[in-house]
């Protein structure tokens, strides 16, 4: 069995990878499919640009995300999940199933 510090661990690399305002809200769009940057910001209304470009590099530089640029002009660039980051799928329908169940039980306070 694991220890605790061996689950804090896990749970902390977790969060590295997923913190941040916008991330979950990004692997959600890119699970429905691949998306190209406007697409993307207009998805998640209230991101800036600049704050997608970010948050965008993190994801690809965690290996959650992959990027494809396409050499025309003016440049095409593509956004999807990579094989790592597909495995969150399941995780990100049962965030959403939560979010669901909360605003009803909330609803009924």
């Amino acid at each position: 069995m694991s220890s605790i510090h061996e689950e804090n661990q896990a749970v902390n690399a977790t969060l590295k990878i997923l913190s941040g305002k916008w991330k979950i809200l990004i692997l959600y769009s890119l699970y429905e499919g691949t998306k190209r940057f406007n697409e993307l910001r207009r998805l998640i209304p209230g991101v800036t640009q600049r704050m997608l470009t970010n948050q965008l590099r993190e994801l690809e530089d965690d290996k959650i995300i992959t990027r494809h640029v396409y050499a025309q002009v003016p440049p095409k660039v593509e956004y999807s999940l990579s094989e790592i980051g597909q495995t969150l799928t399941p995780v990100l329908i049962a965030l959403k199933k939560w979010g669901v169940c909360y605003i009803q039980k909330s609803a009924g306070r």
